[in-house]
């Protein structure tokens, strides 16, 4: 990644500093770990960036101005702060290849998301989602999609249009049953189900066909000898 880099990790510096606006050569920022509130709409100057890192602090709002930043094709890391909401304007990020946006009070994510066409990851752990967009579905490119420590109890049947997916992590959420969207996904290789609700299993998923481990323990569920073997027979890992 060519670009200069800033990096302020654990300064606690409180705000952002007035003269860190005025680097419009940065491709890396870096601001994690520094009690900060508030980002200033300025940063949205910064029109080299590639990568910001906001994550670790107390911020309880980002300001819609991030979303001119159309350039940002690294990451954007604003995980384990207090916020409520992510800008709809993050949707025009349509570069970016990595999003974590975990250990926030969410409860939702914005209906622009599917417009972020170029995520390979997306990582909203711990934010107490209770659904996800349709849109998700459009997010054609991702590979891991992790979303682990929520209260989701179904998940959209748009998630079938992720077929680049390789790694779906649901672990500690509520779901009762599988989706059948989750049978058209080709190239999925790790399930993790961990700490569902799950009673039982589709007959589909032993056609998965890329599918290497997956993960069932603590679920109230049996897993029938059958599918088990069959899976295994073909170098899948079950974990139950």
């Amino acid at each position: 990644m060519s670009g200069a880099t800033l990096d302020l990790w654990r300064r606690h510096l409180g705000e952002v500093p007035s003269e860190v606006l005025t680097r419009t050569d940065l491709a890396t920022l870096i601001l994690a770990d520094n009690d900060l509130t508030a980002l200033p709409p300025g940063l949205a100057g910064l029109t080299a960036l590639r990568t910001l890192d906001v994550g670790h602090n107390a911020l309880t709002a980002l300001p819609s101005s991030l979303g001119s930043l159309t350039g940002m094709d690294g990451c954007l890391y604003v995980h384990d702060n207090r916020l409520e909401r992510l800008p709809a304007s993050l949707g025009a990020l349509t570069r970016l290849r990595y999003l974590n946006a975990g250990e926030n009070p969410l409860r939702e994510l914005p209906r622009t998301l599917g417009r972020m066409a170029g995520l390979l990851e997306l990582r909203v752990r711990e934010a107490g989602l209770t659904r996800l967009p349709e849109s998700i579905g459009a997010l054609t490119r991702l590979r891991e999609l992790h979303l682990g420590a929520n209260r989701l109890t179904d998940l959209p049947p748009t998630l079938a249009g992720l077929r680049a997916l390789r790694l779906l992590e649901l672990r500690d959420n509520a779901l009762t049953s599988l989706p059948p969207a989750l049978a058209h996904l080709p190239r999925l290789r790790h399930l993790d189900l961990r700490g569902n609700r799950l009673t039982t299993l589709p007959p589909w998923i032993t056609a998965l066909p890329a599918l290497e481990k997956l993960d069932l323990r603590w679920n109230p569920c049996e897993v029938p000898a059958g599918v088990a073997g069959e899976l295994e027979a073909r170098g899948c890992f079950v974990l139950t």
